[in-house]
């Protein structure tokens, strides 16, 4: 397995170097960068594209939820604090763990052995899909989206369907929806082509979830989800969809 790059995100010098040291029990993982605060983070982030954000969320001037809600690229993440009326939170936004200053060596074992965990699960389905002849290039592997005052970090494959809402998007995933405030227009850019595919101006699917296509009299098609949603394909992409997967 490859080592896995870790983003270490604190304003405060003193909690870095003692996340640093924690992980230098674990030659798992390789310290890619730190970061003081939100905007720095932001940038390395895009530069580096770590696997895994240790983020502290209360920080001068944009606070860790505020960080990944700005993201179009998100890594797993373990949040670290001295505040843990924010576990609550962190937990409903599926993090994968959660670490209450100051952290115990054993409790940060386990935090990243999960990781080390998700890796390897994920790393195996990769080259499961790679022996299967599938395209397995990028795209982003979580949405973070803020609705009220719930969090989520969404994995992009959980996503059957988007919707176009006016300015914002509605997200199907897992038997639930939420809305976030970016178009379809900058998902599309964001999501794997190789997954995703537009119907319409006002849809997007996971292909993976498709239980059925049909061709209808006038030429277009008609594909059923998994979910049980059933979406009219626009002609332009009807075409593109016969191609993608043979003439019907």
């Amino acid at each position: 397995m490859n080592r896995i790059k870790v983003l270490v995100i604190d304003d405060e010098r003193l909690a870095r170097e003692e996340l640093k040291r924690h992980l230098q029990n674990h030659t798992t993982f390789e310290l890619v960068g730190e970061a003081a605060d939100a905007d720095e983070a932001a940038a390395l982030i895009t530069e580096l594209k770590p696997d895994l954000l240790l983020l502290d969320i209360q920080m001068p001037g944009r606070t860790g939820f505020e960080l990944l809600e700005s993201l179009e690229w998100v890594p797993a993440v373990i949040f670290t604090t001295a505040f843990d009326a924010y576990a609550v939170k962190a937990f409903e936004i599926n993090a994968l763990d959660y670490l209450v200053k100051p952290i115990r060596d054993e409790r940060f074992a386990m935090a990243v052995n999960r990781v080390k965990e998700q890796v390897e699960r994920e790393q195996g389905e990769q080259d499961t899909r790679e022996q299967g002849g599938q395209d397995t290039r990028g795209g982003v592997q979580h949405i973070f989206v803020k609705e009220g005052d719930r969090y989520y970090m969404i994995k992009t494959d959980e996503i059957s369907l988007i919707e176009s809402a006016g300015n914002y998007a509605k997200i199907y995933f897992n038997q639930q929806k939420v809305l976030i405030k970016k178009s379809l227009n900058q998902l599309e850019k964001t999501l794997d082509a190789t997954v995703f595919f537009r119907v319409s101006r006002q849809e997007i699917i996971n292909t993976t979830f498709i239980s059925q296509m049909q061709a209808l009299p006038n030429g277009q098609l008609a594909v059923k989800l998994k979910t049980g949603n059933t979406l009219t394909v626009s002609n332009r992409q009807s075409a593109r969809l016969k191609h993608k997967y043979g003439s019907l």
